[in-house]
């Protein structure tokens, strides 16, 4: 710490050496502190840790080379000069060799002892900054996020300087990297942390509804509303306000966010009177802000007040070997949660996860892990488990050379029946009506015409007799497992196309594979 006060440590058994030294050292602004013996010396330096230790070599109980060396098995990394009568070289060498950053013979002169003094301080302070630098280039965790790739290590770096400060903070990024955790890193690591961080998602929020969930509204403010209701602005105060999907707020909410921005004050729905809060502002979204504005869909003047310090979180496939340690991380959360025996990847499993694009970043990988854990079992994440699509490298490539799941059977030709007729060949066909006249596939390398388009599929009638309708939870079922095979076993797609969450397929998966197992 050059140029700054400092806790020096004179270790001296004479007296009168030891006042030499702290007279020298008094005009130097440092906190002097004297031991007189090698015990004292090492019991002072672990409960006062001082930045600099002037250490004699003779002492009554044991010498200086000794307290050094117990003072580095207790890890102890204090600044430390040997000061000794005989200027020998074996003296010099020995103390370099325990430990000691300079060396100095008595009696020693004002200057002399304040520039040893000032370079050891300034070696100490220089070695505790590299080991916090390769501290933090090699950490791979961050208040939640996981990840020690440069592309991250810029994020936690930036999130550190920003958060101490009250400047607004914009944070964009695709779908699926993170920016709601980036912007509780921030609060977590702000001195708001105490305060409470509001999390507003203004694309899920229905437009005639924006300005009450965010301000508030009183009680016959408009018809249903019964009640006082504290909006986010309200809620946030003292701590932090994150505006997800901010892009999606229409003009007209925009400018009174844009004067609750400048001046602090907001009137909730229904108020005749403002009210003021202390609020910190985390935004964020998945488009291009400057280019929204270009296009007159965000307020220059809101966008300048919100775009202070902008945090860009890098997509999945820009972190490299992060793919590997958040797909671990899930593994071991997943296994834990569903009380599966999963503890890692195969080498083949972890190539093909690092060669995947993964478009939908984090949330998709979260997506596929649990996928695995739920349907299979084992000890080890095999190639096979994978979802197909991971198992070949993007598009036009070819495909990653490892062991592969069979292929999904071919669909079956289209039939009159309703869209669960649609299956697998596996299931039975006999439940259905009969099948109308079959579309024949098209030739294969005859000649390189366009494919004919495939008639739309025939309108679905009803079964004519009462006999032949099935259960709602077996048409279900047949339905859910034609889409699979359609998407090639991709969950998330089959749920969007199916319009229901994910989860419900993996549940209802998981449910039938019991049934399988106990029938």
């Amino acid at each position: 710490m050059p140029g700054a006060a400092a806790r020096v440590l004179i270790v001296e058994d004479t007296p009168t050496q030891a006042e030499v030294a702290r007279a020298l050292l008094r005009d130097l602004g440092h906190e002097i502190r004297v031991a007189e013996t090698g015990t004292a010396a090492v019991e002072q330096t672990l409960a006062w840790r001082p930045d600099a230790i002037l250490m004699d070599i003779e002492l009554p109980d044991f010498s200086g080379f000794e307290a050094m060396r117990r003072l580095r098995a207790a890890g102890i990394e204090t600044a430390i000069i040997v000061v000794t009568a005989h200027g020998s070289v074996n003296h010099a060498v020995e103390a370099m060799r325990e430990g000691a950053v300079d060396f100095i013979v008595k009696p020693y002169a004002k200057t002399r002892l304040t520039v040893t003094l000032q370079n050891a301080l300034e070696k100490r302070a220089l070695a505790t900054e590299l080991r916090e630098v390769k501290a933090q280039l090699s950490r791979d965790r961050f208040f939640g996020f996981i990840g020690a790739s440069p592309a991250m290590q810029a994020v936690y770096r930036t999130i550190e300087s920003v958060a101490a400060s009250r400047a607004n903070v914009f944070i964009t990024g695709e779908s699926g990297t993170g920016k709601e955790l980036a912007a509780e890193a921030v609060h977590r690591a702000s001195p708001r942390r105490a305060g409470p961080f509001i999390a507003l998602n203004c694309g899920a929020i229905p437009r005639d509804l924006l300005e009450s969930e965010i301000f508030g509204h009183v009680k016959g403010a408009f018809s249903g509303a019964t009640e006082n209701r504290p909006g986010a602005a309200r809620m946030a105060d003292g701590g932090t306000l994150f505006l997800d999907e901010i892009g999606e707020l229409p003009l007209d909410m925009q400018v009174k966010l844009l004067r609750f921005v400048q001046t602090g004050s907001f009137q909730p729905v229904g108020a005749s009177r403002p009210e003021k809060v202390d609020v910190r502002f985390v935004s964020a979204t998945n488009r291009d802000p400057w280019a929204e504005v270009e296009a007159g869909r965000f307020r220059e003047d809101l966008y300048y007040r919100l775009y202070v310090v902008p945090v860009e979180m890098p997509p999945l496939r820009a972190r490299g070997a992060d793919v590997a340690l958040v797909a671990r991380h899930f593994l071991a959360a997943f296994a834990k949660e569903e009380g599966k025996r999963f503890r890692a990847f195969t080498r083949e499993a972890e190539a093909a996860l690092m060669a995947y694009p993964w478009p939908g970043n984090v949330r998709q990988l979260q997506n596929v892990i649990r996928n695995i854990v739920v349907l299979h079992e084992g000890e080890r994440v095999e190639a096979a488990m994978l979802p197909p699509m991971l198992l070949r490298t993007g598009s036009g490539r070819a495909p990653v050379s490892m062991p592969m799941a069979a292929p999904p059977a071919p669909p079956p030709p289209p039939v009159a029946a309703p869209p669960a007729a649609w299956v697998s060949a596996r299931l039975e066909p006999t439940a259905w009506p009969e099948p109308v006249e079959e579309v024949p596939p098209p030739a294969m390398a005859r000649r390189p015409e366009p494919e004919p388009e495939a008639p739309p599929p025939a309108p679905w009638a009803p079964p004519a007799r009462i006999e032949d309708f099935l259960p709602l939870a077996e048409v279900e079922k047949r339905y859910i497992l034609a889409a699979l095979d359609q998407v090639a076993q991709d969950v998330p797609r089959a749920a969007s196309v199916l319009r229901i969450n994910p989860s419900t397929i993996y549940r209802k998966l998981q449910a039938w594979r019991a049934e399988e197992g106990t029938g």
